[in-house]
């Protein structure tokens, strides 16, 4: 019985250091990728047909969200944005819609059944997204006021957009 009890003490003890280990790692990956570095300068054409570049949205809160016709998840959190669009846009706030689809029509297509007020870009050939580093659809980056990626979050599930309105929030409280 006393090896039993010293064998599972012993089980306890290195599951607790293995939880803990885990807290530490992540909170050690959260703090790193909350660190400061400036947001990759890109110009894409726009569904209105003008040129939008990013280091033009300097002085406002930026979040690109990297996204394709065909994701499901994609479409589910386009109407979120719109939302956080329409409420923070007077306080120097824009979503940047960065569509992936080779073909543009694609993505005109499903916005016709989802209209949004901000801009939507096209990278046909993905270069954007590789500066990105693009891997999961969607991907969500969220740049400060001085050009600082500071928030970048690979795909989607219900709920994440509270995770992006309190990012936004405390951005444009900067």
């Amino acid at each position: 019985m006393n090896t039993k009890i010293k064998s599972n003490g012993y089980l306890v003890s290195a599951f607790s250091g293995f939880v803990l280990f885990i807290a530490l790692l992540t909170t050690f990956s959260s703090n790193a990728s909350n660190e400061k570095q400036l947001a990759p300068d890109f110009t894409l054409k726009s569904k209105a047909g003008d040129n939008v570049r990013l280091q033009e949205q300097r002085g406002n809160v930026v979040l690109i969200n990297f996204w394709a016709s065909w994701c499901g998840p994609c479409r589910e959190e386009l109407p979120h944005f719109e939302k956080l669009q329409q409420e923070y846009e007077d306080l120097g706030f824009t979503v940047l819609a960065v569509n992936v689809d080779e073909d543009p029509n694609k993505a005109n297509t499903l916005l016709n059944d989802i209209p949004v007020s901000f801009p939507v870009l096209f990278d046909q050939d993905d270069a954007v997204s590789k500066m990105y580093d693009v891997r999961a659809m969607p991907t969500t980056v969220i740049v400060d006021r001085d050009g600082n990626q500071r928030l970048t979050h690979y795909g989607y599930k219900s709920g994440d957009e509270v995770k992006y309105q309190k990012a936004v929030k405390a951005l444009i409280r900067e």
